[in-house]
């Protein structure tokens, strides 16, 4: 739905050596709780304590978000020994900008799924997402977790045609999920018709995470750095592990797995606005690709659904769109919150989870959730659980990573791209202010200098930031992020703030030197 965004100012000129192109126009946004999701306003973590060096433990999870922090809760129920580590805090990451739907209605996915994988895999799915909406309900009702756990219905609506809705339910249906059509829904949209999935559910995911990691032992400001065979090398000394499972979000190995080679990034945009019609009874998302979404929360209605590319937001304006279109539907409402998420997707839609590659049987992997993190974490957590205990799992095949088998060529590409990230140095980088001086205030830019190219942000007082605009990921080249002031990753999603600090892999590394 989002054309043009906040106008820009480009050109190119010449600056005695330097060559400045696309100058950007930035909409400055006061930084601090505004930009807060609704769930870190309403929940705190305590703070836990980095790695001091070297430890040994039985099973080792990287990344203390949602799906790291259910496979350590179900493997440490289960009797087990488990370490958690995170390269920022508990929930710091993606988790805390969901909008916490708990529904195995991943779009129109189950007609497309009995399509090309028949019945059986199909079932696998439905199956796995339909259990993971039971555990949640389970683990709450016997810890007894105040986390705004409604069972709600969910729907996926169109404005246009009915068609593929219809197919949808019959697919469904099929499968054994509790499915319908419905002419009318609680919106104030001139809808065709929509799929409506009964017994789902939202809830508060930090308050629920707040509870059952209370008992987890979790290292934060721990980040992992490289991982070889049972060890894993962090910065803040190294951790020896029967088993490790990678739940970063996305991969941080690039081999092997080459998970890189078989997803992007996509983000999504969420104003959470008060005096909205709140008593829409259920979730709503938009067939169309670029259409809206809607839940309530405590007074206030969460709209969202404006996403794009990782890196293909220059010119900004994702908030302005959701904006307008909510003083269109809801003109007495004030905007109280926005934050953006970021999600990994997979070349089919359906997750890679499972054995992280046929050469490292005890390395695990949780990654591409595409838009459905709160089912597909649970998945992950019953089928690496399962596999590291030895249990019987009967859905973990349609999810497996080995669905897809990598050619010779492309391992040779994904090897020298390896090699491009070994090689790549952050560094300090000066540029006389008077060779930039055409950047105003507000803006941000990529200029050449001295052969290479770096980004230059300057706030609005003037003060600047220089980073490099090579991803310290495989070397990409970063883009200016307009709604957000980050340099983001238009190849596999990877995320810098102004002043070049990583704030979101698969990097590892900052772009510029403290």
């Amino acid at each position: 739905m989002h054309k043009k965004g906040i106008n820009g100012e480009k050109g190119c000129f010449k600056i005695k050596n330097v060559t400045a192109y696309r100058i950007i126009k930035v909409k400055q946004y006061k930084r601090g709780d505004f930009m807060k999701s609704i769930w870190e306003e309403n929940c705190n973590f305590d703070k836990r304590e980095a790695l001091k060096g070297n430890i040994k433990t039985d099973i080792l999870v990287i990344g203390a978000g949602i799906a790291g922090i259910l496979i350590g809760y179900l493997l440490k129920q289960s009797g087990r020994e488990v370490v958690l580590i995170d390269k920022s805090g508990t929930a710091s990451g993606n988790t805390k900008c969901t909008t916490a739907k708990i529904t195995s209605q991943h779009d129109l996915i189950y007609n497309k799924l009995i399509k090309e994988f028949g019945d059986e895999k199909a079932k696998q799915y439905a199956k796995a997402n339909e259990l993971a909406i039971k555990k949640y309900k389970e683990i709450i009702d016997k810890r007894k977790i105040k986390c705004d756990f409604e069972e709600v219905d969910a729907y996926i609506y169109s404005l246009n045609e009915i068609d593929k809705i219809k197919e949808e339910v019959e697919a469904a249906k099929k499968l054994g999920i509790d499915a319908e059509f419905v002419e009318k829904i609680n919106l104030p949209l001139e809808v065709k018709g929509a799929i409506k999935f009964n017994n789902q559910a939202q809830f508060n995911p930090l308050k629920f995470l707040k509870d059952i990691s209370k008992d987890l032992v979790i290292y934060e400001k721990t980040k992992a750095i490289k991982i070889e065979e049972n060890l894993v090398h962090t910065d803040k000394g190294d951790i020896e592990a029967n088993h490790i499972v990678v739940a970063t979000h996305y991969p941080i190995m690039n081999a092997p797995g080459y998970y890189f080679m078989k997803m992007h990034q996509e983000r999504s945009y969420v104003i959470a606005l008060e005096n909205a019609n709140n008593n829409i009874e259920g979730m709503y998302i938009d067939y169309e690709k670029q259409g809206y979404s809607f839940r309530n929360y405590k007074g206030l209605l969460l709209l969202g659904g404006i996403s794009q590319r990782t890196g293909e937001n220059e010119n900004g304006g994702c908030y302005d769109e959701l904006r307008k279109f909510a003083k269109e539907i809801y003109p007495n409402s004030n905007e109280k919150y926005h934050w953006s998420a970021q999600d990994c997707i997979t070349i089919d839609g359906i997750p890679y989870i499972g054995i992280y590659s046929d050469s490292t049987p005890n390395i695990y992997v949780a990654t591409g959730f595409n838009k459905w993190g709160m089912t597909s974490a649970m998945v992950s957590a019953m089928i690496i659980s399962d596999f590291i205990l030895g249990n019987e799992n009967d859905f973990s095949e349609i999810f497996s990573p080995k669905r897809f088998d990598l050619s010779l060529s492309i391992n040779n590409i994904a090897n020298d791209m390896v090699e491009t990230a070994k090689n790549f140095i952050a560094q300090k980088i000066y540029i006389p202010s008077s060779e930039i001086e055409h950047i105003k205030n507000g803006h941000a830019g990529i200029v050449e200098y001295n052969g290479e190219k770096v980004g230059v942000y300057k706030n609005k007082d003037g003060k600047e930031f220089i980073v490099s605009t090579k991803c310290a990921h495989l070397g990409c080249q970063l883009h200016w992020n307009a709604d957000e002031l980050t340099w983001d990753c238009p190849c596999h999603g990877s995320r810098f703030d102004y002043k070049g600090r990583l704030i979101e892999g698969p990097a590892t590394k900052d772009i510029v030197e403290d």
